[in-house]
């Protein structure tokens, strides 16, 4: 006993002995936690019916984040009661599994949009987004009608698209080919959107104008598919797929 209190009381009066061992025990319990980890594919399991965005939809995305719209709303329903209550399923990782960066935000000034998509109409999101005040008169949201006035550039979506595969989005080298149709077809009125429904199963189709596709056509589309992808009422949804 005796010893080890002289081995103890000489650790704490030896500052530079006492930072080696601490760095040395940190070291140790990172290595043995951090390691395991390379030995796996991934950390987050694939879920049925999670899918990489559509052309049109990571485009809108893009819109979304350069208008900081993450700052005012979260996208990430936490585990408790009132949150569910209020805004559906807690948020399963798997839903956000193909976003660079996440978009979980930090702050609700205004609701969480997890699961936005669906919950209002494409008309709502472009009255909203153009006049919020018209349909939430207590909102202090600014208006983006500007959006509706600005064409969407797109010529570059393919790119966007080989870049995204990259970091580890599997988009296909046919939805890379198609991209530009794709989000065309998602935006246009009338158009013929089988191969694009094939490819991205639940793309919500918006009006569009019906003579070019703008941001504000892109950002709805973003947020109709939010919380839209995993069909909840099927008991396998959570489980991971084999």
């Amino acid at each position: 006993m005796a010893s080890r209190g002289f081995s103890h009381a000489t650790i704490e009066r030896n500052a530079f002995l006492l930072i080696i061992l601490a760095i040395l025990t940190i070291s140790i319990g990172g290595l043995v936690q951090i390691v395991p980890l390379f030995t796996i594919e991934t950390t987050v399991e694939h879920v049925k019916g999670v899918r990489p965005y559509s052309p049109l939809e990571q485009a809108g995305r893009d819109i979304y984040v350069r208008e900081g719209c993450y700052l005012c709303h979260s996208q990430m329903i936490r585990s408790l009661r009132d949150e569910v209550e209020r805004y559906g399923h807690y948020s399963l990782a798997a839903e956000s599994m193909y976003d660079h960066p996440f978009q979980w935000g930090s702050k609700r000034t205004g609701p969480d949009l997890a699961r936005v998509g669906g919950k209002y109409s494409n008309d709502w999101h472009y009255g909203h987004l153009i006049h919020p005040q018209s349909l939430v008169p207590e909102s202090i949201m600014p208006s983006y009608r500007f959006l509706a006035e600005t064409p969407l550039k797109y010529d570059n979506i393919a790119e966007k698209l080989k870049t995204l595969r990259i970091v580890g989005v599997p988009y296909t080298d046919e939805e890379v080919a198609q991209a530009k149709a794709d989000l065309e077809a998602q935006a246009t009125p009338g158009a013929d959107t089988d191969a694009l429904m094939k490819r991205y199963p639940k793309a919500n189709l918006v009006p569009g104008n019906g003579h070019e596709v703008t941001e504000l056509d892109a950002l709805v589309a973003y947020l109709q598919v939010l919380g839209t992808m995993v069909d909840f009422t099927d008991p396998s949804a959570e489980n991971p797929q084999q």
